[in-house]
């Protein structure tokens, strides 16, 4: 068996990584370019008895600029031992994409060219000569619609023939006279007007213009975009309702089968305790409260996200990041934000600029992520929906969720530009923003995706760093020191400062020991209430309403929680991302100092102003 290195390369969005994807299947491989934090994917296919083992490069629009992406990009096809470079362009963007085809070929002269999306380009009216493509350039050509696993076989073939030296990869005059450095666009031109023609029927693009004046205009385009979200946020509210209360439900008779057989084996009260209803107890409720908002909203999401509405989101949001002194690309950071914070951050990667790149960083924490949602979701319910927790109080917590999160952003925007001005002071960078076609996501593949890419991922990092944190608690809750448990000393020491910012001192310790995962923040609060030395679970709103208000909770505790839920430091395994993303410590503190003292700030503020007057 013969063994060939292939690099992928080809701009954004052309679906060079669904060919990867395709190609590979699970055969994959994560990791960091070496001394960068740029990702890479490296996987392999075998084909005719060869083994084929394909580099996914960042996509990019030149080699020509210096960002990170494009730097990795420049020295692997410079340094890098391939036997074959597979560059896939889209069909309905053909001019465009022909830039860097051409600057790559002036560098490696053994290349496949895939036309991707071909489809489309046919629905947009284009009529595409592909042989002529290939006569012009050089290199064999091959035309595919990876989505649908079309030309894939064809594909295979021609890396064959390339990497076993059976086409005669030859630079033609225009690849010779082509320069990457200097404004060939009259090559392209040439090239396009040869190869390419019109049909004059574009429905693809007539599509595209009539949803774009309505999604980026600057009358309609924000409005829709918190419609959208409202509706997203509604349906993960009423939809994450009863399969949590399934899972809890299941996990309560797994936990009575545990004591069952802890008794009957005589484990000490003190193991039994600490894996019981410490370990175990965490570890379920994180998965019965995260798992159910987190497989309805990535999946919603990724769908949104492959429909092509996400870069519109940045485009209407891109003047006010700008207007801030951060960079637009910052919007698409702080979407991801809401699935995840850790993901928010290692999105960051995408803004070229260092300086900008803090910027988003240290900001993403604003965003409330998945695990912070069902907490918002248990007290907007309680105390701001009305009496009845049916579909009319669905539809006020997804306002309201709306509501907090045009606040988070707008105090996105106010740190972003303190901190342009004070602590990373520089220019702000324009950048390129491709607005693709709208394209009808596929579903099940989109839907599969993302549970086992974003959700599985989420929650199982979560589960990890929960455990041990289950344990934690449960020995604060069960060590005494005199007359009281760990939790009540400490619980009682934070008390005068809870109660300056609206809140109590069980409330600010629920914070402090929910830092592994802020999942676990109700259940420790409820302990800690109810003195059971154990996390406690709610069967419902009404009884968890009834718990808190024998506790003194006020419509001003709600509002100070709601904000100090948003507003306070990065779970740990965001903390840990920060410190790997930008290796350094002090970026780090910060994240976490920036966004607790805001929420301090804002707490005590909003409970002196609402005890004034309620």
């Amino acid at each position: 068996m013969k063994e060939f290195n292939i690099a992928l390369a080809g701009n954004p969005n052309v679906g060079k990584s669904t060919i990867f994807n395709a190609l590979t299947g699970l055969k994959q491989h994560t990791g960091n370019w070496t001394g960068k934090t740029v990702e890479h994917c490296t996987g392999y296919y075998i084909y005719n008895d060869n083994r084929y083992t394909i580099t996914d490069l960042p996509g990019t629009y030149s080699l020509s600029s210096f960002s990170r992406e494009e730097t990795v990009t420049r020295d692997s096809l410079v340094n890098g031992d391939f036997d074959c470079v597979l560059i896939v362009l889209d069909s309905c963007a053909l001019k465009r994409n022909l830039k860097l085809t051409l600057q790559v070929l002036s560098l490696y002269d053994r290349a496949v060219i895939c036309l991707n999306l071909f489809d489309e380009a046919k629905r947009s009216g284009l009529i595409i000569d592909h042989k002529k493509i290939s006569e012009s350039l050089g290199v064999p050509v091959v035309v595919s619609t990876a989505t649908k696993k079309r030309g894939l076989t064809e594909l295979k073939t021609a890396c064959e023939r390339v990497c076993c030296a059976e086409y005669n990869c030859t630079k033609t005059e225009l690849v010779r006279k082509y320069s990457p450095f200097e404004d060939d666009s009259e090559i392209i031109k040439r090239i396009f007007e040869e190869c390419v023609s019109s049909s004059g029927v574009n429905i693809v693009q007539k599509r595209t213009e009539m949803l774009d004046r309505m999604l980026t205009s600057k009358s309609t385009g924000i409005p829709i975009m918190l419609l959208m979200c409202a509706v997203l946020f509604w349906i993960t509210a009423v939809g994450a309702n009863y399969p949590s209360a399934w899972l809890s439900s299941i996990f309560e008779i797994i936990k009575e089968w545990l004591n069952y057989w802890a008794i009957t084996l005589h484990f000490p009260s003190f193991v039994s305790g600490i894996l019981i209803d410490g370990v175990y107890t965490t570890l379920s409720w994180v998965v019965a409260v995260m798992l159910p908002p987190m497989a309805i909203f990535f999946p919603l999401f990724s769908l949104i996200e492959d429909a092509g509405y996400l870069p519109r989101i940045a485009f209407n949001l891109d003047r006010f990041f700008a207007k801030c002194g951060a960079h637009g690309k910052q919007s698409l950071c702080m979407m991801m934000g809401i699935g995840c914070n850790a993901c928010g951050v290692t999105g960051c990667r995408i803004i070229e600029t260092k300086r900008e790149r803090i910027i988003s960083v240290l900001t993403n924490n604003f965003m409330p992520c998945n695990g912070r949602l069902p907490i918002l979701i248990a007290v907007l319910m309680m105390y701001f929906a009305g009496e009845a927790f049916g579909f009319t109080a669905s539809v006020k917590v997804a306002l309201f969720l709306v509501l907090i999160l045009v606040l988070c952003v707008l105090v996105t925007l106010l740190v972003s530009k303190l901190l342009s001005l004070t602590l990373v002071k520089g220019e702000s960078s324009g950048f390129i923003l491709e607005l693709p076609p709208y394209r009808k996501p596929l579903i099940l593949k989109t839907v599969g995706r993302s549970f086992l890419d974003r959700t599985v991922f989420v929650l199982g990092r979560a589960a990890i760093v929960a455990a041990p944190a289950g344990a934690v608690i449960w020995l604060c809750a069960n060590v005494y020191a005199g007359d009281a448990s760990l939790l009540k000393h400490c619980t009682d020491f934070l008390d005068p400062f809870g109660r300056f910012l609206g809140l109590d001192g069980v409330i600010i310790m629920a914070f402090i020991l929910g830092f592994p995962a802020n999942e676990t923040v109700i259940p420790i609060i409820l302990m800690s209430y109810t003195a059971s030395g154990a996390m406690t679970d709610y069967s419902g709103y009404e009884q968890l309403f009834s718990v808190l208000s024998q506790n003194g909770w006020t419509a001003t505790t709600a509002v100070c929680m709601i904000i100090m839920t948003v507003m306070h430091f990065p779970c740990s395994t965001t903390c840990l991302t920060i410190k790997k993303e930008t290796g350094s410590r002090k970026w780090t503190f910060l994240a976490m100092a920036i966004p607790t003292v805001s929420g301090i700030i804002l707490c005590a503020v909003t409970s002196h102003i609402m005890n004034i007057f309620i």
